[in-house]
């Protein structure tokens, strides 16, 4: 991890001096926030602030900052982290500088004697049998080793090889002696210690900082050189974090790959899996398949997801489209979500999940576990690679079919790609409702390819699909990139005379005015001749489904406007909402 920068000459006692020539320039609360967190002044001291001027500072950031002209700004991770967000005057990215407590001068020999004096905890360690439990031995190893100093002194040297730091993720290699004198620290020092013993031996290494900021939506190692993000907010970013040379990074991806317990080797280089926080990983192996060397590209995973008011509030859908979209959930309606890569498919497609009836018993077939539902009655199911060469592993084909055994209301499939999706069109005409994401631009090519091979659905059986929606990345009017739903579009019907399929278009997002057009309004095949019906509508009124669709578009307007956003929350008040008839 570096600076992209020429630091100050500064030392640990210059920045927490009290005739700081920093800190009087700084905001107040900024100011406070550095001196309760000394790794943040030191780095203040490190940084060119006098080309960048003073950053201002957040404790959290929110998407209005996303049109801020020239960033020059600080925010609060967590207790312990922050980050600096810069821009770079020769390149289309922004700076993302992660600053941790182990931004510190001298850490690397105190550490590489802690990993030494670690052994004598080895015990204790194995004994731990959580992270919780074992992040408590850690710490208490480094209070025990370490002696509080006003200033650093050079270490105790310990006989022989002092180790190492293990690398990223600092597995120690020396071994144990008889010289145990207590470490010379000082306190930013020890904090330091103990967070990277933490971060190395229970964490991702180097990766944790972006790994605990929730504003990353995916983290990109295209090779030696830096990290690039991608964040919720500031979109393209490059980070502090890097790698050096191919040895550094094959060393890494090995061990990361081991602690998530997918191992990576030279027969087997491309693995598909999940980190410890549920986040998606892909990792290639090796310059054999990769020029470049060994590369990843993580996911993140959100703890709880998005609301549907959440996908509003970012411009994805508007109210009525909310409304019309789980009005179509609640009624058992066959949904499948398309677009490319990054498009949202996923995020809307949980969000709409809160709005399937509480009572309904729920089955996910993914690939890599994403999706998410609140539901009590659900059953999550992951495929599962080959284990020997007699290919014995468990495919999305094999858990689609055990699916229709289970009874289930709703069948959720992470990705349909292959001959799992006539499983999927199967399972819709025997009364299943079924709701996937897939990998197609329009609707026409959505039809491409489910007619086609590996899918190889029987166009008569397509209709039984009733929702293509279209998403995708987009250029807004204001020139920012952003996600959108390009169109909702219910399927009619299979002309086998013409050898053509009817759909209609019922929302369409209009690119010049950043706007989602009502182009179904009094003209929605499904509203009037599936939900009417269901909710009690005679035939002869049936566009009285309009007015409780805008009553209910009104309903989410006035949500966001509350401030009510959480997904949890949501599902609950609709769940009443259902049991007491009022929806």
């Amino acid at each position: 991890m570096g600076l992209p920068f020429a630091a100050e000459d500064q030392t640990v006692e210059d920045c927490a001096a009290a005739t700081c020539s920093i800190r009087s320039l700084l905001p107040e609360e900024l100011a406070q926030t550095a001196d309760a967190s000394p790794h943040l002044m030191h780095y203040l001291h490190l940084a060119p602030l006098k080309d960048l001027g003073i950053p201002e500072y957040y404790e959290k950031v929110t998407r209005q900052l996303a049109t801020l002209e020239k960033k020059n700004l600080i925010y609060r991770v967590d207790d312990e982290l922050f980050v600096h967000i810069f821009p770079d005057p020769v390149d289309a990215r922004d700076f993302y500088i992660s600053i941790e407590p182990a931004m510190i001068d001298d850490i690397d020999p105190l550490l590489a004697i802690i990993e030494v004096r670690l052994l004598e905890y080895v015990e204790e360690l194995s004994q731990a049998e959580t992270d919780e439990a074992k992040a408590e031995v850690l710490i208490r190893a480094v209070d025990e080793c370490c002696k509080v100093s006003g200033s650093p002194k050079s270490p105790p040297k310990e006989n022989g090889s002092g180790g190492g730091n293990g690398g990223l993720f600092g597995k120690g290699n020396g071994k144990k002696k008889g010289n145990n004198a207590p470490i010379q620290v000082t306190l930013e020092q020890l904090a330091a210690l103990k967070y990277l013993l933490v971060r190395n031996k229970l964490g991702m290494g180097a990766l944790e900082p972006l790994l605990r900021d929730p504003n990353i939506e995916d983290i990109s190692c295209s090779g030696v050189g830096a990290l690039f993000i991608e964040h919720k907010i500031f979109s393209a970013l490059k980070s502090n974090i890097s790698f050096e040379s191919h040895v550094g990074l094959d060393d890494f991806v090995l061990r990361m790959a081991e602690r998530i317990g997918k191992p990576v080797t030279y027969r087997n280089p491309i693995v598909d899996a999940t980190l410890l926080d549920g986040s998606r990983i892909n990792i290639v192996f090796g310059s054999d398949v990769s020029k470049g060397g060994s590369n990843f590209t993580i996911r993140k995973f959100t703890a709880t997801p998005l609301s549907i008011i959440d996908v509003m509030s970012s411009g994805g859908v508007d109210s009525t489209m909310a409304a019309y979209l789980t009005m179509m959930v609640g009624e058992g309606m066959n949904i499948f979500v398309s677009g490319e890569t990054a498009s949202g498919k996923t995020t809307l497609l949980n969000a709409l999940a809160a709005f399937v009836p509480a009572d309904a018993k729920i089955v996910s077939i993914e690939d890599t576990p994403e999706f998410q539902v609140p539901h009590p009655n659900w059953i999550r199911e992951v495929v599962r690679g080959s284990m020997s060469a007699d290919g014995d592993g468990v495919t999305m084909f094999n858990l689609l079919k055990a699916a229709l055994r289970q009874r289930p209301n709703l069948i959720v499939v992470g990705e349909i790609r292959g001959e799992e999706g006539a499983v999927a069109f199967q399972a819709m005409q025997t009364g299943h409702a079924v709701m996937a994401t897939f990998h197609a631009s329009t609707v026409e090519k959505l039809i491409q390819r489910l007619t086609g091979n590996p899918i190889n659905v029987p166009k008569a059986y397509v209709d039984n699909l009733n929702i293509a929606v279209i998403a995708s990345a987009v250029k807004l009017p204001n020139g920012r990139p952003g996600r959108r739903i390009m169109s909702v579009n219910e399927l009619v019907g299979y002309d086998k005379a013409s050898d053509s399929f009817a759909f209609v278009e019922v929302f369409r997002w209009n690119s010049a005015t950043d706007v989602h057009e009502f182009t179904g309004n009094m003209n929605s095949y499904l509203l009037e001749n599936h939900v009417a019906p269901k909710r009690g509508i005679p035939p002869e009124k049936k566009r009285l489904i309009y007015e409780q669709l805008q009553r209910r578009a009104q309903l989410f307007e006035q949500l966001a406007t509350q401030g009510t956003n959480d997904f949890y929350e949501l599902y609950r008040f609709f769940a009443k909402a259902q049991r007491e008839g009022l929806l």
